[in-house]
């Protein structure tokens, strides 16, 4: 019975793992969603694609590889697409019309969209001009306004160039800061140099047909698809220790906020894995103390990222000897030898710094300066002042005063006295000082009156100005 028991107990134990690992499976599938992906394809049909190829006329071969394409797209989930074409409905003569643009087939899930697109498709012919930057400029009414989390992109398959004189570089910019689509693709057909066109989006240069659907499928994987990364925050030996910081990864091009996570540590012990879109290049600010910034950063897809930023820190305590006596006692830290501020410390809690040297201002009264405060690998520096003292000043009117420090026969100013209350308590660090003080009612100077006073660590002293 015993033995039965034991092997009774081992099941259940292993039984429990099992759920505990299908659970933990389950949340970590939930953490990610794949957001739905919007895909217009903008069409070239403007004179232009009359022209020869390599097997024929670049129209025909242009239709039948992406008609073929399409079917491909009928079974993808998380996905909706749209067809735009552009120098299709009017001919080059007499004029040329350089708003010849339409959305053809409106977007929305594949089943539906792609029969329709093939339909519409397989009859164009080629008539008018390329207004690229018009094209695309209306391809912001194109895409939805439902609330849904989706991912914007334009997939431009085009033979030529700008000929209405318009901006499709600074078209795509501002389609791009302003959240609607994210980086565009070209898709050049043709042997002729498309790299001008890459101020639009990343660009393929399609020189023979039988690459075109290879690149449209590379094309819409990478539209389809976000990758891994992990962020690696090096400590000064070079090794991925630095965690809990906030990350902000921004697009490089348009400066919109791309994502936000929080650095974290896996129960490996290793930067967790975290998701990124490739179509971006990336700006990374870690919101350490001060900021670390990494420009330009590449992802390529299908494959594990590795983000590596130098950011060794330690860690700096602000504590006062004995009692203290300070409601909220604060320090500015600057970088050393500058007035750029990095944080306002509170006394009591620890901070956590980038190596390097700080000049700090602690805010007594009166204040205490420190230059050069090095801030060392997973060290704690320990910054203790004085224990303060208080001094109870009583007025015998409402008047003007102030409090200076005498030190070394010199007097500095400390602190001004309140001119319309008769009573003050003020919490000074320890040393020597003199009240200067004259009533509101008295309009000599000789009524000036004058007292000196000393604060002990931790002392307390009256002070009458009658």
């Amino acid at each position: 019975m015993k033995k039965l028991n034991s092997i009774s107990r081992i099941w259940i134990f292993l039984l429990a793992g099992i759920l505990f690992c299908s659970s933990g499976l389950k949340a970590q599938n939930r953490a990610y969603n794949p957001p739905l992906t919007r895909i217009l394809f903008v069409f070239d049909a403007s004179f232009s694609m009359y022209g020869t190829w390599q097997s024929g006329m670049k129209m025909d071969i242009a239709k039948r590889l992406f008609t073929s394409f399409l079917d491909s797209l009928k079974g993808v989930g998380n996905l909706e697409i749209g067809l735009r074409c552009f120098g299709h409905q009017h001919n080059l003569q007499p004029t040329r019309d350089c708003q010849d643009t339409k959305l053809e087939v409106p977007i929305a899930r594949p089943s539906i969209a792609v029969p329709a697109m093939r339909a519409f498709i397989s009859q164009i012919t080629p008539k008018g001009t390329t207004p690229i930057a018009y094209t695309l400029e209306k391809c912001a009414d194109d895409f939805p306004v439902d609330g849904k989390n989706a991912r914007n992109i334009i997939i431009l398959i085009t033979d030529g160039f700008e000929e209405c004189d318009g901006d499709p570089c600074a078209v795509s910019l501002a389609l791009q800061q302003k959240g609607i689509v994210l980086k565009p693709f070209v898709i050049g057909i043709g042997t002729v140099d498309y790299s001008s066109l890459n101020c639009i989006g990343k660009v393929y240069n399609v020189a023979e047909e039988s690459t075109f659907n290879n690149i449209l499928n590379i094309v819409v994987s990478q539209a389809m698809n976000s990758t891994t990364a992990q962020v690696n925050l090096l400590d000064i030996a070079g090794k991925p220790n630095e965690t809990d910081v906030a990350m902000t990864f921004y697009d490089q091009t348009t400066g919109v906020v791309r994502y936000n996570y929080m650095h974290t540590m896996n129960d490996r012990g290793i930067p967790d894995t975290i998701i990124l879109d490739p179509l971006s290049t990336y700006r990374l600010v870690v919101h350490s103390i001060p900021e670390v910034i990494k420009e330009n950063i590449v992802i390529t897809p299908g494959k594990h990222n590795i983000i590596a930023v130098d950011a060794p820190q330690g860690f700096m305590n602000l504590q006062v000897a004995g009692i203290n006596n300070y409601a909220r006692l604060q320090c500015i830290v600057r970088k050393a030898g500058t007035m750029q501020t990095v944080n306002i410390q509170d006394f009591g809690r620890p901070e956590k710094y980038i190596v390097g040297k700080y000049d700090i201002e602690i805010l007594t009264l009166p204040r205490i300066y420190m230059n050069n405060v090095d801030i060392g690998q997973s060290k704690t520096t320990l910054i203790q002042i004085p224990q303060a003292g208080v001094v109870s000043i009583f007025k015998p009117a409402e008047g003007s005063g102030q409090i200076l420090l005498e030190e070394k026969n010199k007097l500095t100013w400390v602190t001004n006295l309140n001119s319309s209350q008769l009573n003050e308590n003020i919490v000074l660090q320890p040393g020597n000082y003199r009240i200067i003080y004259r009533s509101k009612s008295a309009h000599e100077t000789i009524y000036t009156i004058e007292r000196k006073f000393k604060i002990e660590p931790g002392g307390q002293v009256t002070v009458k100005l009658y």
